[in-house]
């Protein structure tokens, strides 16, 4: 929106010349975030706490995690509602809106904001522990995948799949594309959901994500370095990085509130949303391959679930002491703030690892 404001001055004034750079509106989108987060995040937390709006210890999971969480009970949740609500107007303030690969990110992240926003509703107000079955929030999921990936397919979206290492070799999705693309809606959503069970651990792990699917988003968004790096130039994407920008913002700034011992926690409403925010935009770049290296955190949060539940149905024995993972390590008695910052370190590792596959093909 000041793009569209104040760049068009450029003639009478220089200075607004700036706002034609990408990398000045996304430093502003991440600041602008970072201060909206600042101001609105102890007025939400008080507001919550008025509604008593707040996280529910006793889920009948394991008494050992119930009483491990204990000082946690009636901690602020739905604090996910300030990070898409500063996502949103830092996104809308610093980018170009007249790509459709703005509002194709927005409308995901809200679309999956809603859906949290209800299962965490159902959960505090109708006192239903596991609030919306797993089966609906699921239905939703397939549902805005049904609708990105036509959208996609509509826009003449390239639906070959680049695989990482290999210099020019592409798998064509053809009539699978939508159904792959609900798997990566769905697939990131529910990672980052499963992820966020620590004080700061999932919006940690966000943030290092965000920041380099930015610099994926910058390199694919400009014709030199995408043809230099040998990676598909996306019309628009470098609008992308004033997005991930924002939620690189946002995240520090929830986590201000949220590191340990958090006064607020996100909630579905934030993780639901951030996840699949993450993998729409990795679709919009086609580095939807690099998501498993760069969210390999969340990968396998959501595989230690997998195999849990599987190994006990199929021999009742279980693998871990307890998933997700950050549980498991729990239970083997590291302290919270231990397994959130070595978590923290592998992903930061993660991230840059990625930037890396770039050059490496």
């Amino acid at each position: 929106m000041l793009y569209h404001l104040l760049y068009p001055l450029r003639d009478f004034i220089f200075a607004f010349n700036i706002f034609r750079y990408i990398t000045f509106r996304a430093a502003m989108a991440a600041l602008t975030a970072f201060v909206l987060s600042l101001i609105f995040g102890p007025l939400l937390i008080k507001k919550l706490k008025a509604l008593k709006v707040g996280e529910k210890i006793n889920k009948a999971d394991s008494q050992k995690l119930d009483d491990l969480h204990l000082h946690k009970k009636s901690t602020p949740t739905m604090g996910g509602i300030l990070i898409l609500g500063v996502v949103i107007i830092s996104t809308l303030l610093w980018a170009d809106i007249t790509y459709q690969c703005i509002w194709i990110v927005l409308f995901s992240t809200v679309w999956l904001g809603i859906t949290g926003f209800v299962d965490d509703y159902l959960k505090q107000t109708k006192k239903k522990a596991s609030g919306l079955s797993a089966k609906v929030k699921l239905s939703s999921q397939i549902i805005l995948g049904v609708i990105l990936g036509a959208m996609l397919i509509h826009s003449q979206h390239n639906v070959n799949l680049e695989i990482p290492f290999l210099k020019g070799v592409n798998l064509d999705l053809d009539g699978l594309y939508i159904l792959f693309v609900i798997l990566v809606i769905a697939g990131s959503s529910n990672a980052v959901n499963l992820t966020d069970g620590l004080d700061g651990l999932a919006i940690g792990i966000v943030v290092m994500v965000a920041i380099a699917f930015s610099i994926l988003c910058y390199v694919s968004g400009n014709v030199n370095l995408s043809n230099y790096l040998l990676i598909p130039y996306i019309k628009g994407g470098g609008e992308l990085t004033i997005f991930c920008s924002s939620i690189i913002g946002a995240g520090l700034g929830f986590l201000w509130f949220n590191c340990y011992p958090a006064t607020i926690f996100m909630g579905d409403v934030g993780s639901l949303a951030l996840g699949g925010a993450i993998g729409t935009v990795a679709l919009l770049i086609k580095k939807e391959m690099l998501l498993i290296i760069v969210g390999g955190i969340f990968v396998l949060e959501a595989l230690s679930v997998i195999l849990q539940v599987g190994s006990y149905k199929l021999t009742k024995k279980r693998i871990f002491k307890i998933a997700p993972l950050h549980h498991h390590f729990q239970f083997l008695d590291w302290p919270e703030n231990k397994v959130i910052v070595r978590f923290w370190i592998i992903a930061g590792l993660l991230a840059m690892f990625t930037l890396v596959t770039l050059k490496i093909r």
